[in-house]
C-alpha cells in the first residue's frame, strides 16, 4: 500500500492497518516543497511507525538515530548515561539504535517496564501528532516481520482520538505558536520574568540558560505538547516568556562547520565507484573545515576492511555501484559490532520516496539526493559529525 496524502488521509491508513491486523512498517515523507498548508509548516522530513497485528509498537522520525530524543525522555526519570557509548547486544533491529538502546536499558534494569512503556507511548504520541497534522506527503506501508524484541504495544483507535484532541487544542494557539520545535526563553527583563511562577522558572533554569524547544520541555515533563503550550501561552502573550522561530540560533548565528573547529579530527568515508564524485565531496568538505578527514573508496568489496580499520565518524555511501549496491553494503555495516551505530548517509540520483524507504530499512541514517550543493552536503554532514 502506497500513495500520497492527497489521495487518502493518514487516519484512514492507520485504521486500515489496525482493522487488517497488519504487521509491518508505515513510512511517511514530506519534502520541503510539500510543506505548505500544514499545521506544522516547518516540519519536513520522514517518519516511520511499526505495527504488530495492527497495534503500534514504536514510532520515530529521521533524527532517532542521534539518540537525543531518548536522552530527553530519560531525563524525566533521572537517568543520565552516555547512550552513544552503550555496548548494545546484537539485535535484529540494529538499524534502529534508539529502540535498541531502550531494550538494553530495560534488560539491564536501568529502566523499569512501566518506565519503558511510558517512554515508548510518549514517542508514539509525538510522532502521531506530527504525521496527523500533515496535509501533503507520501506514504508506503510495507508488510514485514514483527519488530523484536517487543517492548509494548498500543491499540490504534484510542491513540487517534487522543491525537485528534491534541491537534484541535494546538490550533487554538496558532496565532502565537506555530511549531513544537520553536524555542522559548525567559525574558531578560526582570520585571517581566518575575511574572513566571517561581517553581517553573527554577525548573526552566535547570534545563538551560538560554532557549529550549517546546517539544523538549514536553519530553522533560512527560506532558503532551498542547498542555505545555497552553500553560505557557499567557506568559508568552505577556512577554514574560519569549518565543522564537523554529531552527533559528539565539546565541549568535554560527556558520556551517563552526561547531567542528575544536581541533577534533572528524573522519568521513565516502564510498562511491565514481572517483570524480568522491573527490568532489572531499573538496566540498575539507575546503570548509581543515579538521575534517575524508577517505574516498571506490571498491565496495574492499570497503568493509577499510571501514573497520578507520572507524569513521560518518559514512557517505552511493546506492548504485557494481558487485554490491549501497543497500547491501549498508546492511553489512549494520551487522558489524563496531560500525552498527555509525551514521550512514546514502547518496543517490533517485528521489522517489520508495527508494528512501528501502535505504532506511537497510539501516541508513539519512539520505541525500544528487545533485546536491556544497552547503546541503556540509549542513547534513555537520549535523551528524558534531554529535559524534
Amino acid at each position: 500500500m502506497q500513495g500520497t496524502l492527497n489521495e487518502i488521509d493518514l487516519r484512514s491508513i492507520l485504521r486500515l492497518i489496525a482493522l487488517g491486523q497488519r504487521t509491518g512498517e508505515l513510512f511517511v515523507e514530506v519534502h520541503p516543497h510539500q510543506g505548505r498548508g500544514r499545521i506544522l509548516p516547518d516540519k519536513v522530513g520522514y517518519w516511520f511507525l511499526f505495527f504488530v497485528d495492527g497495534k503500534l509498537v514504536y514510532a520515530a522520525d529521521q533524527d532517532c538515530g542521534q539518540l537525543l530524543r531518548l536522552q530527553d525522555y530519560l531525563r524525566h526519570h533521572g537517568i543520565a548515561i552516555p547512550l552513544g557509548e552503550m555496548e548494545l547486544e546484537s539485535l535484529a533491529l540494529n538499524h534502529i539504535p534508539e529502540y535498541a538502546c531502550l531494550w538494553q536499558l530495560l534488560s539491564k534494569n536501568i529502566l523499569t517496564p512501566v518506565q519503558a512503556h511510558r517512554i515508548v507511548l510518549g514517542m508514539v504520541q509525538e510522532v502521531l501528532f506530527d504525521v496527523l497534522s500533515l496535509r501533503q506527503g507520501n506514504f508506503v506501508f510495507a508488510l514485514g516481520s514483527a519488530l523484536e524484541p517487543a517492548l509494548t504495544s498500543f491499540p490504534v483507535t484510542p491513540l487517534l482520538a487522543q491525537a485528534g484532541q491534541q491537534i484541535q487544542a494546538w490550533k487554538q494557539l496558532y496565532l502565537r505558536i506555530q511549531s513544537p520545535d520553536q524555542p522559548v526563553a525567559i525574558a531578560k527583563d526582570p520585571a517581566l520574568a518575575n511574572k513566571i511562577p517561581a517553581k517553573f522558572a527554577q525548573h526552566f533554569r535547570s534545563w538551560t540558560d538560554g532557549a529550549i524547544p517546546l517539544r523538549q520541555i514536553s519530553r522533560y515533563l512527560q506532558k503532551n505538547l498542547p498542555a505545555i503550550a497552553h500553560g505557557l501561552y499567557p506568559y508568552i502573550e505577556s512577554g514574560a516568556i519569549e518565543i522564537f522561530p523554529a531552527h533559528e540560533s539565539h546565541a549568535g548565528a554560527d556558520p556551517a562547520w563552526e561547531t567542528l573547529t575544536d581541533h577534533t579530527i572528524h573522519k568521513v568515508v565516502c564510498l562511491d565507484d565514481d572517483y570524480a564524485i568522491g573527490k568532489q565531496i572531499e573538496l566540498f568538505l575539507t575546503s570548509q573545515n581543515p579538521n575534517c578527514e575524508v577517505v574516498v573508496l571506490q571498491d565496495p568489496l574492499q570497503a568493509m576492511t577499510t571501514l573497520l580499520t578507520l572507524q569513521p565518524d560518518l559514512i557517505l555511501c552511493d546506492i548504485t555501484m557494481p558487485h554490491l549496491d549501497g543497500y547491501e553494503i549498508c546492511r553489512m555495516i549494520r551487522h558489524s559490532q563496531r560500525l552498527r551505530t555509525t551514521p550512514i548517509i546514502m547518496l543517490t540520483g533517485k528521489e522517489a520516496y520508495l527508494d528512501r524507504l528501502l535505504a532506511r530499512m537497510a539501516g541508513a541514517t539519512d539520505y541525500l539526493t544528487k545533485p546536491f550543493t556544497q552547503q546541503e552536503l556540509i549542513s547534513l554532514v555537520e549535523s551528524y559529525c558534531k554529535k559524534s
